[in-house]
């Protein structure tokens, strides 16, 4: 019976390990077979070693196609290859899968496919060092969003995907039929949700997937994505930008400083975020004037006036105070210029990372809104009840983790960085 179980990544040879007997289990990458031996690349998910076949298993090896998942185990022995300070001298060689070939991708990365190639065998695709990385770094970065918000004192939540009503107005939301009983949706967002639970949590965050029905196939739009949002009791909107601001600076120091080696394998570069600049929608439209867009005051900012504005600000920024016609109806009015919204998006350049505010909690306040939008109260009453309950002025944003993790990977389609996305025209693998 063969032994699987292995004792040691790849990552984790090294010379004090010299000596020692490890098994090691990855797949076979290259061979290069010199007659009486054979070097054998082996990689995994933390990287390559190289291992020395002799004797019987020089055959077993040379005969193996690529890819084919192997373990081996041996002795540790300092090497001479430039690339691998240490190699493992194999006493017992073992495939245990072999690939079929052709394969459809390399997944060595040494042959570039078209995306959606690579998309059809996303599972192939993650054996390529640059697309493993990418994976690594975003399992990394939800860690450091979790710390960060517990540590904020918010408490992690799981609310409904499937809904029974058409939240926020319900544009571009999946409908279908609940049981033959009646209609039911896909949730684009936790909002009505994260507001009601600020009553009784305080502070609350959820981490998980949202669905659109937007028939938009761009390099930054899917139709289910991956969502980071809170919601805070007793905080403005300036102070839940303070929030956002920290933690997209600890995911981007992380990665710097904790995640070096994946960033750069990932073509990532260092993004320092000091103190994110904050400017009033007004103060862009004045700006986009120089730059000769001429928007009028309640214009919604086009993607040309948005890149125009990523030109002038690199990095990343904050639009704030909207008019409140372009806001939702749950978002609260500027006291000094009702006009005005307490509002907010996080830009990377053209990018739209993060949008929030601070809500209305005046339940009198929020059927009037609703009604000034063209929504009928009596739709959201299940909603609007919980704010008859004494309902704490509060603050959120929603983040999207995917377009994020676009910019810190230095990817340029949103689809590098989902492991099996679903736009306009995928719904598979």
């Amino acid at each position: 019976m063969v032994n699987i179980k292995r004792t040691h990544y790849a990552r984790q040879l090294d010379d004090q390990l010299v000596g020692q007997q490890v098994r090691v289990g990855g797949w076979i990458e290259d061979v290069r077979d010199i007659g009486k031996l054979a070097f054998v690349t082996i990689r995994d998910v933390t990287g390559a070693c190289q291992v020395i076949v002799t004797g019987d298993s020089v055959q077993a090896a040379v005969q193996a196609p690529r890819q084919s998942a192997v373990v081996v185990a041996g002795v540790v022995q300092k090497s001479k290859a430039k690339d691998f300070p240490v190699e493992v001298k194999v006493s017992e060689f073992t495939v245990l899968t072999k690939a079929v070939h052709p394969l459809p991708i390399d997944p060595t990365g040494r042959v570039e496919s078209a995306i959606d190639k690579r998309l059809d065998a996303r599972a192939l695709d993650l054996r390529t060092p640059k697309v493993a990385a990418i994976f690594r770094l975003r399992s990394a970065g939800l860690v450091v969003v979790r710390d960060t918000l517990l540590g904020e004192g918010f408490i992690e939540v799981n609310t409904p995907k499937v809904i029974g009503s058409a939240s926020e107005g319900g544009a571009n939301l999946f409908s279908f039929d609940y049981f033959g009983k009646r209609k039911a949706y896909l949730a684009q967002s936790p909002q009505l949700y994260k507001e009601q639970l600020t009553l009784g949590l305080d502070r609350v965050f959820e981490i998980g997937p949202y669905f659109r029905a937007e028939n938009s196939h761009t390099v930054r739009h899917l139709t289910e994505f991956i969502s980071v949002d809170i919601e805070a009791a007793f905080l403005d909107y300036e102070d839940v930008m303070d929030i956002v601001e920290r933690v997209v600076r600890n995911v981007a120091t992380a990665f710097q400083e904790k995640h070096k080696a994946d960033l750069q394998l990932a073509g990532g570069k260092d993004i320092s975020v000091s103190k994110i600049d904050r400017l009033t929608y007004e103060q862009c439209l004045d700006e986009l004037a120089k730059e000769g867009e001429k928007l009028q005051f309640g214009d919604d900012l086009s993607d040309a006036a948005l890149r125009k504005l990523g030109e002038i600000h690199r990095g990343f920024y904050f639009i704030t105070d909207w008019p409140l016609k372009l806001k939702p109806f749950y978002i609260h009015e500027k006291e000094d210029n009702p006009k005005l919204s307490k509002s907010f998006d996080l830009q990377y350049g053209y990018l739209e990372l993060v949008s929030g505010g601070r809500r209305l909690h005046d339940p009198a306040k929020l059927r009037s809104r609703l009604a000034e939008q063209g929504l009928n109260p009596a739709s959201f009453e299940e909603h609007l009840k919980a704010f008859d309950w004494g309902m704490p002025p509060h603050s959120g944003w929603g983040l999207g983790y995917d377009r994020l993790m676009m910019v810190l990977t230095g990817s340029q389609n949103v689809r590098d960085v989902v492991l099996y996305p679903r736009d306009t025209d995928r719904l598979t693998p």
